[in-house]
C-alpha cells in the first residue's frame, strides 16, 4: 500500500523554491509539511513523483502480480507510468525544512500535484487499479474544458486532467503542475510579490471558501498556484 507521496523531483534551483515556499534547504532538499522536494540542476519543470510505503517488497511484488513493470534500485523501486516517472521508497520520518519567514506566510503543504493525460480511462487503470490509490472524485465540467480525477494518497491528491477538447488518444502522460497550501494567502502574495515574483491577484477558487492565486515566475516551468482557505473535496 502507497502511504504518502514521500517526494517530488524538479528540474532546476533549489534556491527557487526556497523563495517559493518560505523555507531554508538542507543539502540542497526542502520539505514542507507532507512532501519533500530535490533537484536536478540544468532542467525543468516536474521530473518525477516517488511515494512512500512501509514494504518495498510487498509492493514489488504487488505491481509484478498487477503487471506493472519495476525495476529495484539502490533508492527502492523505479517504474514508468504511461509516460509519468515513479519511484517507490520506504516511509521516512523527514521534517519539515526551518521557516525563513512567518508562519501565515511561508507554503505549509502541497495540496495537489497535476497529471495531464490523454486518455482518462487508462489514468484510472493505472493509478487506481494498479498503484492502488483511492478515487475520491471524477468530474467533468465544459465550463473548465476538463474532466478531473482525484486520487486521495495521504494528505494530498494526486490530480489527474484531460482536456475535453483534446479527445482521447494512446499519447503519454506528462506531469504538469503543483498547488500548494499557504495559511493566509493575502500573506504569501505579498512575502512573493516583495521578492520580485509575478503573482496574480487573489480570486475565488473552485472549492467554496477557498482563494487561489497563480505564481507566474520564479517555478523553474512547473505551473503553480497557491491555496488559501483550504476545505476538501
Amino acid at each position: 500500500m502507497l502511504a504518502s507521496l514521500d517526494h517530488l523531483v524538479i528540474g532546476g534551483s533549489v534556491a527557487a523554491y526556497e523563495t517559493l515556499l518560505g523555507r531554508s534547504a538542507t543539502d540542497g532538499r526542502l520539505r514542507t509539511g507532507n512532501v519533500g522536494l530535490r533537484f536536478e540542476n540544468g532542467l525543468s519543470g516536474l521530473r518525477s513523483m516517488v511515494f512512500a510505503t512501509a514494504d518495498l517488497d510487498k509492493e514489488a511484488a504487488l505491481l509484478e502480480r498487477r503487471a506493472v513493470e519495476a525495476t529495484r534500485t539502490d533508492q527502492g523501486v523505479a517504474l514508468t507510468g504511461n509516460g509519468v516517472a515513479i519511484g517507490l521508497c520506504t516511509t521516512g520520518n523527514d521534517v519539515p525544512s526551518p521557516l525563513e519567514t512567518v508562519e501565515a506566510a511561508a507554503v505549509a503543504s502541497l495540496d495537489h500535484v497535476v497529471v495531464r493525460t490523454p486518455n482518462p480511462e487508462r489514468a484510472v487503470a493505472f493509478y487506481g487499479g494498479r498503484l492502488g490509490l483511492d478515487l475520491r472524485l471524477d468530474r467533468s465540467n465544459p465550463k473548465w474544458g476538463a474532466r478531473l480525477l482525484f486520487f486521495r494518497c495521504g494528505d494530498l491528491v494526486v490530480e489527474i486532467a484531460h482536456d475535453l477538447k483534446k479527445g482521447v488518444s494512446d499519447g503519454p502522460d506528462h506531469l504538469w503542475g503543483l498547488s500548494w497550501r499557504v495559511p493566509d494567502i493575502a500573506a504569501a502574495h505579498a512575502r512573493l510579490t516583495k521578492a520580485g515574483l509575478d503573482v496574480s491577484e487573489p480570486r475565488d477558487g473552485r472549492r467554496p471558501g477557498s482563494q487561489v492565486c497563480t505564481v507566474k515566475n520564479g517555478t523553474e516551468g512547473v505551473p503553480t498556484i497557491l491555496i488559501g482557505g483550504v476545505g476538501r473535496w
